[in-house]
């Protein structure tokens, strides 16, 4: 009878047997798992004066809307929630504080190197880095603290991996990124500077981390990929403003050669756009079919004035003032061939106009050149000298750009 009290207050069984014969308990019944079968047999063992046990109890099919081990279950995860709930705690307020630490870690190390490095995309790395070292160093104490020591030392370890895995699998965003940090770092051009890049002429708009953006002389907006740049020949037109310019003249072979030089030399002095150091030089180029050709060298301010436009009025002056001074400017020769010859007929009237003609005084042939008269250093469609680099920039900027990023050449090296 005690043994069958014990086993209904437990609430296991549903049905609870107990018989006793010469010392032998046989416990018959049905428990609700092969738990409770085996602590019954046991409980029946250890009672006093008891010689066998025969446990002939059966397990008890589950129901099939039995949620009885899901509430278990819960009751467990509850138990061991309401224990790990103090180191929760404490990881969150480790982690909260590597957190702090990390961005003041960022905040100092660019005050640090605000002055000591003008890339402005090497300080964000080093920031970042910093700040990035701090919080992998709590959350390693959160797992050690957690017992997870193994999963801490994956954590570490596996973050080179992981940036090598990222490395070969996005290879050349990784090299767009490093090509824009070495220019970052060499600043071959400055934002407004113009460049010519893989045959591309045109201001530096932009330097983000994955190209250059370029606002060419026609107004397109180019971007090209920073690696390209890096490995390619970057022709700075602003970093030395002097730009020289040249452009060939044919004069005739009767005409004196030293005469034509110092009239495009004179030309060349007077001119306000021409610089007079370095000094412009008039030289003898080649001998053509029918002319001698001067190659007329000059220096220009590129950053004062357009070259193209300086060009055009030099080469205009020059023209006039040699056609003022008498030289002549032929056309290149050209020999016309006849097969069958040309036919040739003699008319009277003809004749007796040319014996007039020859009885008059003679005159002379060619056309009289107007007195050097003044002209305009810049026409009208030439629309003045002056540099179209702001015109040109301010479209680039009224133009859309996607957005790229942050420009990393920075408002410290801003012209």
């Amino acid at each position: 009878m005690r043994l069958k009290e014990i086993l209904q207050a437990t609430a296991w069984f549903a049905i609870a047997k107990v018989e006793v014969k010469q010392g032998v308990v046989f416990l018959r019944g049905t428990a609700v798992d092969e738990r409770a079968q085996q602590w019954a047999g046991e409980l029946a063992s250890k009672t006093e004066g008891v010689v066998a046990v025969v446990n002939l109890m059966e397990i008890e099919d589950p129901a099939v809307w039995n949620f009885r081990p899901a509430q278990d279950e819960f009751r467990s995860l509850g138990r061991e929630l309401a224990r790990s709930l103090p180191l929760v705690v404490l990881a969150l307020i480790v982690l909260a504080i590597a957190w702090g630490l990390s961005k003041a870690a960022a905040y100092l190390l660019r005050q640090f190197f605000r002055r000591r490095l003008q890339a402005h995309l090497l300080r964000e790395i080093v920031a970042r880095t910093g700040g990035v070292l701090i919080f992998l160093v709590g959350l390693y104490l959160v797992l050690r603290v957690a017992g997870m020591t193994q999963l801490a030392f994956t954590v570490v370890g596996g973050t080179g991996l992981i940036g090598l895995i990222l490395g070969i699998a996005f290879r050349e965003i990784t090299e767009n990124f490093l090509a824009s940090l070495f220019l970052s770092i060499q600043h071959p051009f400055r934002e407004g500077d113009l460049v010519a890049i893989v045959g591309i002429i045109g201001y530096v708009q932009r330097l983000t981390s994955r190209s250059t953006v370029l606002i060419t002389l026609d107004g397109n907006d180019v971007q090209i990929p920073n690696a390209t740049v890096f490995k390619s020949t970057i022709c700075n037109y602003t970093s030395n403003p002097r730009r020289r310019e040249d452009f060939l003249v044919g004069v005739g072979y009767d005409d004196s050669i030293p005469e034509a030089q110092q009239q495009a030399l004179q030309v060349l002095a007077d001119h306000p756009a021409v610089l007079a150091d370095p000094e412009p030089l008039v030289l003898v180029d080649s001998l053509g079919a029918a002319t001698v050709n001067l190659r007329v060298y000059f220096w220009l301010d590129g950053s004062q004035h357009s070259w193209l436009k300086v060009k055009s009025s030099v080469i205009r002056l020059v023209k006039r003032a040699l056609q003022d001074a008498g030289i002549s400017l032929p056309d290149e020769s050209r020999e016309v061939i006849f097969p069958k010859g040309v036919e040739v007929r003699v008319v009277e009237s003809t004749l007796e106009s040319i014996s007039a003609q020859s009885d008059a005084p003679q005159t002379s042939a060619l056309p009289s050149l107007s007195p050097r008269t003044s002209e305009a250093v810049s026409t009208k469609a030439e629309a003045g000298l002056e540099n179209e680099a702001a015109q040109v920039q301010k479209q680039g900027r009224e133009a859309w750009t996607p957005d790229q990023g942050e420009n990393l050449l920075g408002p410290e090296i801003k012209k």
